[in-house]
């Protein structure tokens, strides 16, 4: 059994704060602050260049990733971390769809995050692929023997909608296409299984849910099935089979290993390792029951309190992620409002005032003070204060 108060002792959680924000990005663990401050002293510091051998530099995008393959359901030696969750997103989609040369259709849906989109609509453009997008429920028809590649993010960002990945691959395989799931709000929140699954592709952030920090880097997994049959468009240095030959023509590595591009972000990716380490002791299952205790509370005692939301999110909890989406015709006042009033949640456009549950760290306490300042704001019409309303760069 998962000791939930133990893994909430391991973040630093500001004090006067109630943080629903993790599937934004994921509080600062305790043990993050001195790894990464030992890295710099008694690595960077002191062997300078040597670190890359010494300190294990070079095989730490491989290391940190087999710590994050138990928590996504594939296998040691599957997983590589570097460069953004962009990059990922291009290095894999490029690589299922050489795969499928005789085919040109890339297909999403409306509710991927647009990001993936736009790097999918510059690839299909440059490769004289087919971006088709759709409704979230109309994605399974709308396989057929066209399509090269299924690029489907798990977890909608803006409602929490889970898309049944076992079943989509299922579809996409019959059909013989490939299939790229984006686990940016998976990761770490739901009971991912990609290997049960039988997927082909994965990519996803560390930022979020696995509390990485701002700007960790990505990971993507292949399945070994594609090992060494993937070829990304995006070829990069570290991703050669020897690297320090400096060969002008590019031989890929063996597997996994293929997929890294440059030099990888080892302060950064030695937070991720710190922030990994509370994984340890978790059971997914337990994970996940607990994202449904918190949702489900959520859920119904806002709209017990605050009858002027409107639920944005599925209401049954095995069609929804670790999130919860709540609509108000002033929704980014409303949430600046509950920002200036310790409770910490997003905004997405048009109106969508977003909660995210980190199991590891947030608790029933946690809903009801949120839910008690939101229910307050809302009578007293307190977030309708001018300064609530000057939208801010970042939302």
């Amino acid at each position: 059994m998962t000791d939930f108060a133990s893994t909430r002792a391991a973040f630093h959680l500001p004090e006067g704060v109630t943080y629903l924000d993790g599937n934004s990005l994921g509080p600062m663990p305790h043990a993050a602050k001195a790894r990464v401050a030992a890295m710099m002293q008694d690595e960077w510091s002191e062997m300078l260049i040597t670190g890359w051998n010494k300190a294990g530099w070079y095989t730490q995008p491989r290391r940190v990733g087999d710590r994050i393959a138990r928590l996504i359901g594939a296998g040691p030696g599957q997983v590589v971390m570097g460069d953004t969750l962009s990059i990922k997103v291009f290095q894999a989609v490029s690589a299922a769809r050489a795969l499928r040369p005789d085919r040109r259709v890339i297909l999403s849906d409306n509710g991927n995050f647009p990001s993936d989109l736009y790097v999918a609509e510059g690839l299909a453009r440059a490769v004289g692929a087919e971006l088709r997008v759709v409704a979230p429920e109309e994605v399974e028809a709308a396989i057929d023997d066209h399509l090269a590649v299924l690029m489907i993010t798990e977890v909608d960002y803006r409602t929490g909608r889970r898309h049944d990945m076992r079943s989509l691959t299922a579809r996409a395989h019959d059909a013989g296409a490939l299939t790229v799931w984006d686990l940016a709000h998976s990761a770490g929140a739901v009971d991912v299984d990609l290997t049960g699954a039988d997927a082909d592709f994965a990519v996803g952030c560390t930022y979020k849910y696995l509390n990485g920090g701002p700007g960790a880097p990505a990971f993507i997994w292949v399945h070994p099935r594609h090992g060494d049959a993937a070829q990304p468009i995006l070829q990069g240095w570290m991703g050669h089979k020897s690297p320090f030959a400096f060969d002008l023509g590019y031989a890929p590595a063996p597997g996994i290993e293929r997929m890294r591009v440059g030099t990888p972000p080892v302060i950064a990716m030695t937070a991720l390792d710190a922030a990994l380490d509370v994984w340890d002791d978790v059971n997914l299952s337990d994970l996940r029951a607990r994202s449904v205790e918190l949702t489900e509370a959520f859920i119904a005692r806002v709209e017990a309190a605050c009858p002027d939301l409107t639920l944005h999110s599925p209401r049954d909890p095995e069609r929804r992620g670790s999130q919860v989406g709540f609509r108000h015709p002033q929704g980014y006042a409303v949430m600046q409002a509950l920002i200036a009033n310790g409770v910490i949640g997003d905004f997405r456009a048009p109106d969508v005032l977003r909660f995210g549950f980190a199991p590891l760290y947030n608790d029933l306490d946690d809903v009801e003070r949120a839910v008690d300042t939101l229910s307050r704001i809302l009578r007293d019409e307190s977030w309708n204060n001018e300064q609530f309303h000057k939208q801010a760069a970042v939302t």
